[in-house]
């Protein structure tokens, strides 16, 4: 059962009025292709000097910058695992992604939040795979903290859309 606090929406996340804006960045956060390029064009150039002091982040890990131009208060980057068939642990990487997402999101007093297609992109991580687990963590982590009022999942083509509507049961 999905929570009413999980949406699945199709659009693009850098033109979302919401707190946080999740981006799947690369592990530099210097800026990339896909979502995290048009993230950092959305936000400006201060995004990228904002970055360049932060000393990258793990695969896995989460951390937090403003919004600068972007309607979002706040981007939360957590780079995802490259997909390697599966001998990697690219599962619990790509976990953690949402769990430290999620929990940084709270430390910061973010309400609502939005998340790309993590992963699915130029590192290939299979796209129901990846949907399923993007859903279970939303889930259990509502499941456990009520300080989340809305998670979004943001699809920006219509293949990523169908693939969450569905697992969420959205179509008949």
């Amino acid at each position: 059962m999905i929570p009413d606090k999980i949406q699945i929406e199709f659009g693009d996340i850098t033109k979302l009025e919401i707190d946080a804006i999740v981006n799947a960045a690369n592990t530099s956060l210097l800026g990339g292709g896909g979502v995290d390029g048009a993230i950092h064009r959305a936000a400006g150039p201060e995004l990228l000097e904002y970055c360049r002091n932060l000393n990258g982040c793990a695969t896995g890990e989460a951390k937090i910058t403003p919004g600068f131009k972007l309607h979002a208060k706040y981007i939360i980057h957590t780079p995802g695992p490259i997909w390697r068939e599966g001998r990697a642990n690219e599962d619990v990487l790509l976990a953690n992604c949402y769990k430290n997402s999620l929990n940084l999101a709270v430390e910061n007093n973010i309400k609502t939040i939005a998340f790309p297609a993590i992963s699915t992109g130029v590192y290939c991580f299979p796209m129901k795979r990846a949907t399923n687990i993007a859903l279970n963590e939303a889930i259990n982590f509502l499941a456990k903290d009520k300080k989340i009022e809305k998670i979004i999942f943001i699809c920006y083509d219509i293949t990523t859309f169908d693939v969450y509507k569905r697992l969420t049961g959205g179509y008949q």
